[in-house]
């Protein structure tokens, strides 16, 4: 079997990790990660090259690659983005552009798609007051498209690049051979949370943040209200979505951006959860006004309709089947916690 030669950028944070164990358990590919970092010794011998570096000054390196598919993780999260916006705008919108400008460029010479699979984010939406939030409900892909924040702002513009790209750069009229075009497509991820790698400092980190410090009997101070809700998904499900979005065919696909939800919990129900794990778990609230000004523009939960019936997207963890069969399990084993007590809420 030939295997498909495949980027993934950002591999050495929590969604890249996961994804290359993933892809190497799957089998089949030639891996070419990019990261500013070394990779962990983890994910170390699943690769075959890892380019390290500022990714924008590496792409036009990868010119000479035979690349199928490329997930490009890369990006400074939302807090870091709002302290360093001009920083966050090279990183998460030049280097897209310039991948994209790649894998343009690869799709129309040699006449065959490159897949570009790109995780966006919650943060595109923006919700104008609380009052708008709690009212909205499950939000769908083309409402509330007003971003907040940097990165919010930043991962829509991507969404737009990515489809002009796919869609409509180098376009010509129908009567003469139209260029063969990249094959974009999107998951708006909410909160994801993993049992195997640390929090990274993202504005929806105060849940696993919280529950990795009640497992090691440390203090944590939450930074969001007790009542703010948003979603969240289990890591493991995040990257199901990106594979099953990878495989299925493009003629299938209604649009290049889907939701994907799992369930939606207050910080306090996280809190409740957490006690119930670790009943002697000291957990306070005493919210940050920037950070909590971006959780509240987000939206309490986001409607995945139209990925179920495009792609049969379905969720493995509920928010019972992940603290008890996945997070919980998978933290006592890392802190040693033998005698964690596990209730469902």
């Amino acid at each position: 079997m030939t295997e498909k030669t495949v980027l993934v950028t950002g591999a050495c944070g929590e969604i890249g990790q996961a994804l290359v164990q993933e892809l190497s358990k799957r089998g089949g590919y030639k891996m070419v990660t990019a990261d500013i970092a070394p990779l962990p010794d983890t994910i170390k011998d699943l690769v075959s090259e890892h380019v390290q570096g500022d990714l924008i000054y590496k792409i036009k390196t990868f010119y000479d690659y035979d690349f199928q598919m490329i997930f490009h993780l890369a990006a400074s999260l939302s807090s870091k983005a709002e302290v360093a916006t001009e920083e966050a705008h090279r990183i998460n919108v030049e280097g897209t552009m310039q991948l994209l400008m790649l894998a343009a460029y690869r799709s129309e010479k040699y006449k065959k798609a490159v897949k570009f699979l790109f995780p966006s984010s919650i943060a595109a939406y923006g919700m104008s007051t609380l009052e708008a939030k709690r009212s909205a409900g499950c939000v769908k892909e083309d409402e509330y498209n007003n971003p907040h924040t940097m990165y919010g702002c930043n991962k829509l513009y991507c969404e737009k690049l990515g489809t002009y790209y796919s869609k409509y750069n180098g376009q010509r009229h129908l009567d003469l051979n139209p260029p063969v075009m990249l094959d974009f497509r999107a998951i708006r991820f909410p909160g994801l949370i993993s049992a195997f790698t640390l929090p990274s400092g993202g504005t929806s980190d105060y849940g696993p943040e919280m529950l990795h410090a009640a497992a090691q009997g440390k203090p944590y101070v939450c930074f969001v209200r007790e009542d703010t809700k948003i979603s969240f998904m289990a890591m493991p499900d995040a990257i199901k979505s990106l594979l099953m979005l990878a495989d299925v065919p493009r003629e299938k696909l209604s649009r290049t951006v889907y939701n994907v939800a799992s369930f939606a919990l207050t910080a306090g129900e996280f809190r409740e959860r957490a006690l119930k794990a670790f009943p002697g778990a000291k957990i306070t609230f005493e919210p940050n006004p920037r950070r909590q000004g971006i959780v509240d523009s987000w939206p309490e939960d986001v409607d995945d309709s139209l990925a179920r019936a495009d792609w049969g997207w379905k969720p493995d963890y509920d928010a019972d089947a992940f603290f008890d069969q996945y997070f919980l399990p998978e933290i006592r084993k890392r802190y040693g916690k033998s005698e964690m007590k596990m209730v469902s809420k």
